[in-house]
């Protein structure tokens, strides 16, 4: 228990304290391990020197659940985890999910919906004057108004909603270690408005140093256009070295400003960060439910990299890690592998080593670590920038180190490769190293669509790329012998994918011959451009209009159509299929996606359609397969 921060009011007795410095009130189970965003910065603090507490999924029906330790010298420390957690209670069709992976066994209901304001409020109650910071992805996706999928409609700041003081957005390695030496100081938290990544309110601008002045509450509340001109400025707003101070007008109540965000890790400094003395384990308290599902997931995996400039934009990536890539050493990741090996339960196998994206190792120019990100530009989309640097060289010769580890059998690859980054690099030995080393029979690649006005608003590359990618792939593996595939990840039902569209990615399917297990509908999360789309219709960084499914109906008929050999979703095709005007799949080709339904009397069918000629020479195959098994 000594390895773990005290979860209860005698083990911080037990290590000879009176009082902790910081709560930390999580909705995830307390796992402790880099993986996981609390543990992260709880043990940040404590190298630091204060002194944490930690209180895991408390019951929010009950006020005694957040007096475990009292009232903490500094503050609270609140996040919802490491999920959104209505993605983690509620599929895209609004159904309750069945399992919790960040809760003992897998249960769920441990926490509420909306965690960040649930717990803020309850410890409000409870202590009126005591500092309240969020954190996690949760609040940091929802620190300005957003359109909620869940309620549809746009909500406030989260901020408004919670009574805290602050939100420590992004990452937040930076932002809480001045939150804590600025609070340590005694400087009051209310006037803690000078951080970057962070959030705070006021009653006027006077604090905020010339912010650009967002479209209100009132105005995002009655205007989509309001809406999608405010999400632009704040994704041109989300780069720490171009960036502005944001304000948004919430009435006689006051605003909401959004400082810059923090400055992005040096090597160092997440180096420094990943080093710190993490068990790798859940709590002890939890053995007796079985753990917690989601270690599995992580624990025979290296953290390789942060930060993305892949630019999709149905990943809220933009707006918590930020576009400008940071990375660990190797010495950093190798230390990391060789305790890895020393766990009893390891086999041999690493499961992962990568990111958000596993193949960026370094940021994508020169430029971004002095002058930012481009704001009217992407890295990768609709086509490489002509000063993108392309090299895997890095990552290459990690991966060789990983390997030659004692105690490692294989190195995988499971987080996303950048399909389109592969082909940009002339250099090969990227591709043939994976190929032979680092894949265990299937690729999971995402080129989501195959419709280039899909891809386009997904900003995803052509499917023309990924078409090159797939023959460079077969090429590589027919050079090293291995009869490998790649595993495509698609997705239906997103901003520009009208009917047409979705049964074009049917063909493609078809043309496969598989049926995806899995399909991912198009999820409207907070903070992304495609969510952006959804609500407003509007692509927002080019004023397009956009067609949007929105009915559960149509998303379910583009969802059936790529499984369109399901019988349960013959009636769904089949609507699909006319609505697009395709009735030209209906039938007994090689390309149709259904046969036409029997008649009561069985004409129609392909045995009664056949020719007496047919019928007979089908007969005789069958004979003759007969007499070839005898």
């Amino acid at each position: 228990m000594q390895n773990f921060l005290p979860v209860n009011n005698k083990e911080m007795k037990e290590r000879g304290w009176d009082q902790v410095d910081f709560v930390y009130v999580t909705g995830d189970a307390y796992v402790d391990h880099s993986s996981f965003g609390a543990a992260i910065i709880s043990r940040l603090l404590e190298s630091r020197g204060y002194r944490v507490g930690m209180i895991p999924q408390p019951d929010w029906r009950n006020e005694e659940s957040i007096r475990v330790f009292g009232e903490p010298r500094l503050g609270f420390l609140v996040t919802a985890g490491n999920m959104d957690s209505m993605v983690n209670h509620y599929s895209v069709s609004g159904k309750r999910r069945q399992k919790d992976s960040y809760s003992p066994g897998g249960q769920m209901g441990l926490r509420p919906d909306m965690p960040t304001i649930v717990y803020s409020n309850l410890i409000r109650r409870t202590y009126k004057h005591t500092p309240i910071i969020l954190g996690g992805i949760e609040a940091s996706l929802r620190r300005m108004a957003h359109y909620d999928y869940w309620q549809n409609k746009v909500r406030r700041s989260v901020l408004m909603d919670s009574g805290a003081d602050l939100i420590s957005y992004g990452m937040g390695e930076h932002s809480i270690l001045e939150i804590a030496d600025a609070l340590n100081s005694g400087i009051p938290v209310q006037e803690l408005t000078y951080i970057p990544g962070t959030v705070y309110k006021c009653r006027d601008l006077s604090r905020a140093y010339d912010p650009i002045v967002l479209p209100s509450f009132e105005e995002l509340q009655g205007s989509r256009k309001a809406y999608a001109d405010s999400f632009a400025i704040q994704y041109k707003n989300t780069d720490p070295f171009t960036a502005k101070p944001l304000a948004e007008s919430y009435g006689t109540k006051g605003y909401v400003i959004q400082n810059p965000p923090s400055r992005p890790l040096s090597q160092q400094e997440m180096d420094d960060v990943y080093d710190l003395p993490y068990t790798g384990k859940y709590h002890p308290m939890y053995e007796k439910d079985g753990g917690i599902p989601a270690l599995e997931e992580v624990k025979f995996s290296l953290t390789s990299n942060r930060g993305c400039f892949g630019g999709c934009s149905f990943c809220a990536l933009t707006f918590h890690q930020g576009r400008i890539l940071q990375t660990r050493s190797h010495e950093s990741i190798l230390r990391e592998a060789v305790r890895m090996t020393e766990d009893p339960d390891f086999k041999g196998y690493i499961h992962d080593v990568g990111g958000p994206t596993a193949d960026f190792r370094q940021p994508s120019c020169e430029k971004q670590l002095t002058k930012g990100v481009c704001q009217n530009r992407q890295c990768l989309f609709p086509s490489p920038c002509k000063n993108l640097k392309v090299d895997h060289s890095d990552y290459v010769a990690l991966l060789r180190k990983l390997r030659e580890l004692p105690k490692v059998k294989k190195v995988f690859i499971r987080s996303g490769v950048r399909f389109d980054y592969v082909m940009a690099d002339r250099n090969p030995e990227f591709l043939r190293e994976l190929v032979e080393h680092h894949v265990s029979g299937q690729l999971r690649v995402a080129p989501e669509h195959v419709s280039n006005q899909v891809l386009k608003f997904m900003g995803k590359p052509s499917h023309e790329v990924y078409e090159s990618f797939l023959k460079a792939y077969d090429r590589a593996n027919q050079k090293t012998g291995k009869q490998q595939y790649a595993v495509p990840y698609f997705m239906s039902s997103h901003p520009g994918c009208t009917m047409k569209e979705a049964v074009k990615l049917a063909e493609y399917v078809r043309d496969l011959g598989f049926t995806p297990e899995q399909v991912q509908d198009f999820y409207p999360t907070p903070s992304t451009l495609s969510t952006c789309m959804y609500y407003t219709g509007i692509h927002p960084l080019t004023g397009e209009k956009v067609y949007v499914p929105r009915s559960p109906h149509e998303k379910a008929i583009q969802r059936a159509l790529m499984q369109y050999k399901n019988p349960a979703n013959r009636e769904l095709v089949l609507e699909g299929l006319k609505i697009a005007g395709r009735m030209d799949l209906v039938g007994y080709g090689k390309q149709c996606l259904l046969r036409p339904e029997k008649s009561r009397t069985g004409a129609g069918s392909p045995k009664n359609s056949q020719k007496p000629q047919d019928r007979k020479k089908t007969i005789r195959n069958i004979h003759k397969k007969k007499q070839n098994k005898r």
